[in-house]
């Protein structure tokens, strides 16, 4: 097997689908398609099994799922440890963070970046899954909780706090006992904003549910419930009241990492410090109550 086998072999085992391994390569379901096709043709062996719903591993696939992360985890450290020796001021970085920092803070520094070194191109990702730094699924990343593991250089760089929020016509239901709720998927049950909205209403049906916090703004204003939203994102709102303020806010760390071997990248290292720094510059309204 070659590493595009191996590639292919491994997309589709921890994705359960074509469409779905295809999204995490960068290609179509066809091209998946084809290349699970010619690695079953080159190998002469099955290593995956076709389900009604999906694929899943045979028992030869389990017995070299071990072998094929294990030449991955090296194949992926050679290429940091290659591409972390990079000194040009060009060239891609990719950066995930949440929605709710990427588009009104995250994205006016990076352009400002790229006006003064056009080579570099940032991909910018936002998503509320935590992708992953040492398997290269994003170079940079800026998250709401502290990132684990020694391969991850990371530092606290902000704090988010939060506020209780409705339409203007849901102050009567409110105070009736009638609130409903605009809060994450059961996947982001456990984040702290969900439960601290779960806390304030405790007998309030749920009303709307998005991972999106850009939707959920949106459901809020359109008289959807109550959200917990970030306040820098809804005081300016006129079309939300922000409910009991004189309750202290839910404050949220803000942290960004880098994988150890990229850390002093040239292209990397001015990515990061840009996004810091327009983090320090809008920190007194990320967190209007400090």
């Amino acid at each position: 097997m070659d590493w595009d086998d191996l590639r292919t072999f491994l997309a589709i085992a921890r994705h359960g689908t074509l469409s779905a391994a295809a999204r995490a390569l960068g290609v179509t379901q066809p091209t998946m398609g084809r290349r699970l096709t010619a690695m079953e043709s080159r190998t002469g062996a099955r290593l995956l099994q076709r389900l009604p719903g999906g694929y899943a591993l045979t028992p030869l696939g389990e017995t070299v799922l071990g072998n094929a992360e294990r030449v991955e985890a090296e194949v992926l450290a050679a290429e940091r440890a290659i591409t972390g020796k990079d000194v040009a001021l060009e060239g891609l970085v990719r950066l995930t963070t949440v929605d709710t920092l990427a588009a009104r803070i995250v994205t006016p520094a990076l352009v400002t970046l790229q006006a003064k070194h056009p080579g570099i191109v940032v991909e910018l990702v936002p998503d509320t899954r935590s992708l992953s730094l040492s398997k290269r699924e994003a170079d940079i990343a800026l998250r709401m909780s502290r990132f684990e593991g020694n391969e991850v250089a990371a530092r606290r760089v902000g704090a988010l706090a939060m506020g209780l929020y409705s339409a203007p016509d849901m102050a009567r239901p409110i105070e009736e006992g009638q609130a409903r709720l605009v809060t994450v998927l059961d996947d982001q049950a456990h984040l702290p904003e969900a439960k601290w909205l779960r806390d304030a209403f405790p007998d309030a049906l749920i009303g709307f549910r998005s991972n999106s916090r850009e939707v959920q703004v949106h459901a809020t204003l359109a008289g959807a419930g109550v959200a917990a939203l970030a306040r820098y994102r809804a005081d300016g709102e006129p079309g939300l009241i922000r409910l009991y303020p004189d309750r202290p806010d839910l404050v949220r760390d803000i942290w960004i990492g880098v994988h150890v071997d990229m850390r002093h990248m040239p292209r990397v290292r001015a990515v990061t410090d840009t996004v810091v720094e327009a983090l320090r510059k809008n920190a007194a309204i990320l967190n209007p109550g400090h």
